[in-house]
């Protein structure tokens, strides 16, 4: 059998087979790198904010429940980014202009400039957001808040973070496996925003939410059509 040749113009195409190729190969390397980065991954992502909002304080130091802010959460499939005009319940400098001053927190304050802004001018405070998930995923907020889901489950310990940052993944598997057992993730609903709850004495937080599941027929449904419709 004869030894196979290629044919002399083939040699044309070796340059630009092997620049191709590098560029396939350096373009697969930063799609890695960009895929894996905390801000798509999102684990760990805790981006700087216009307005320096402390969790840690308002959650944790004052005990505001997470529902002041964020009024949606357990009525609505999307939990909304507060209105500047909430903040403004608190930190609106006109207030202490009409005489109110006493009741009015840090009227003056120039990390607060940009709420004083927007109340001010009507705008928006471009807040950076750090929980989403993508558009080909179907989820309702208020439907896993109702049944006993807490805010701890997807978000973690807010009030304890000065600035929040994303504690978990919230991708297809995550979501899957809470599903299957979700158990540890549930408690009565009256507790739902406590977030520094501990199960009562001689239960653990599995036996509770078992318990409560069983008590109100929660059964979360693992077929594909729940997200993907």
């Amino acid at each position: 059998m004869d030894r196979f040749r290629f044919p002399a113009w083939v040699n044309v195409l070796i340059v630009p087979s092997v620049v191709l190729g590098g560029l396939g190969a350096t373009y697969t390397a930063a799609m890695a790198v960009y895929t894996a980065s905390p801000e798509n991954l999102k684990v760990g992502y805790k981006p700087d904010q216009p307005v320096p909002f402390s969790h840690k304080i308002h959650a944790g130091q004052l005990k505001l429940d997470c529902r002041y802010c964020h009024s949606s959460a357990e009525y609505a499939a999307h939990s909304q980014i507060p209105a500047t005009a909430t903040c403004g319940n608190c930190h609106n400098a006109e207030q202490a202009d009409g005489g109110n001053k006493y009741v009015v927190v840090h009227p003056e304050s120039e990390r607060l400039a940009l709420v004083r802004d927007s109340l001010e001018n009507d705008t928006a405070v471009e807040w950076a957001r750090i929980h989403d998930l993508p558009d080909y995923a179907y989820f309702n907020h208020s439907a896993h808040v109702a049944r006993g889901v807490s805010c701890v489950a997807c978000h973690g310990r807010v009030d304890q973070m000065e600035v929040v940052e994303r504690v978990s993944p919230l991708n297809m598997g995550w979501c899957v496996n809470c599903h299957r057992n979700p158990y540890e993730n549930l408690r009565p609903t009256e507790f739902v925003t406590q977030l520094d709850w501990e199960p009562p004495e001689g239960m653990t937080r599995e036996e509770v939410g078992r318990a409560w599941a069983e008590a109100n027929d929660i059964n979360p449904n693992t077929n594909c059509s729940t997200c993907h419709r």
